[in-house]
């Protein structure tokens, strides 16, 4: 890294709280070294009020570009020149690149995802998706797979703080103009959770469940799958969760873990960066295998 770096060197970042555990650093830095990129990556640990020192910092020494973690994802955007149709839609950005002075507001989560669903050879465009989640993830892959051309989104959480979110979600796409049908309802009614399903191309698990500690539970029962479901989850961390696991089972059509959408979503936020495409054979074997 001292080698590479000189009075030239572009700095790029992760904002957000905590990132002491990020691995963006390693893999930025790695792709930057790897394409003979005058460039270095750090992590900044930021607290919401203190997005607008922040933001000014960034204009003032000129950083190329940041990432935006947890909690600033949402708050970020009222402080942007620009928002591209994804984060305004969503209402959050992951990533921001520094034009000509003006800071541009972009969302790669969802891309990512329906990245990771098409290198597995599966299309979101005309497809029925059961969306279990209303976080910042699930919503991500709402509005994504909504301007990608999905028929419809069946959103489904417990009625709990984040189901308010869903419901602005829905709304927002239908504001949008958007030709997918998008609706809410309580993750703890099964029979519609199970008649969803039915009717379903795709089901995504946008929730915690899966993730340790509740890496011996799934949101799904086994014999709601079928051989023709698409089986997607986002949690990377086990890389295959109990939900996949039951899905390979019950031989569907395709179950695909969430480390694809981690590498996808940087692959994205990368390009928008540098203008480059990011090794991600190489990157995924040295980071994701």
């Amino acid at each position: 890294m001292e080698a590479r770096i000189n009075g030239h060197t572009q700095l790029f970042g992760l904002f957000g709280s905590p990132v002491g555990h990020s691995g963006s650093p390693v893999m930025y830095n790695y792709t930057f070294a790897s394409l003979g990129i005058d460039a270095a990556y750090l992590a900044f640990d930021v607290q919401i009020d203190q997005l607008p020192a922040v933001i000014q910092a960034v204009r003032t020494l000129n950083i190329g570009g940041f990432n935006v973690t947890m909690p600033c994802k949402t708050a970020i955007a009222q402080y942007l020149d620009e928002l591209s149709p994804a984060a305004k839609l969503i209402g959050a950005c992951n990533t921001v690149v520094v034009k000509n002075g003006k800071l541009e507001g972009n969302n790669t989560d969802g891309i990512g995802f329906v990245r990771n669903l098409q290198e597995n050879g599966a299309d979101v465009k005309g497809k029925k998706i059961v969306l279990l989640g209303a976080g910042g993830a699930a919503t991500a892959i709402a509005c994504q797979t909504a301007l990608d051309g999905a028929a419809s989104v069946a959103v489904f959480n417990r009625k709990d703080e984040f189901y308010a979110n869903a419901e602005k979600t829905t709304e927002k796409i239908k504001a949008a103009g958007l030709d997918c049908q998008v609706t809410v309802s309580d993750l703890a009614n099964d029979d519609v959770l199970k008649a969803a399903i039915a009717s379903a191309d795709i089901l995504v698990n946008a929730t915690k469940v899966g993730m340790k500690p509740l890496d011996e539970q799934t949101l799904v029962k086994k014999e709601y799958f079928r051989k023709d479901l698409i089986v997607a989850d986002t949690v990377y961390n086990p890389k295959e969760t109990l939900m996949i696991k039951e899905a390979k089972e019950a031989g569907c059509e395709l179950a695909v873990g969430g480390i694809g959408m981690l590498l996808w979503q940087g692959v994205a936020a990368f390009k928008l960066f540098t203008g480059k495409d990011m090794p991600h054979e190489e990157v995924f074997k040295k980071f994701f295998a």
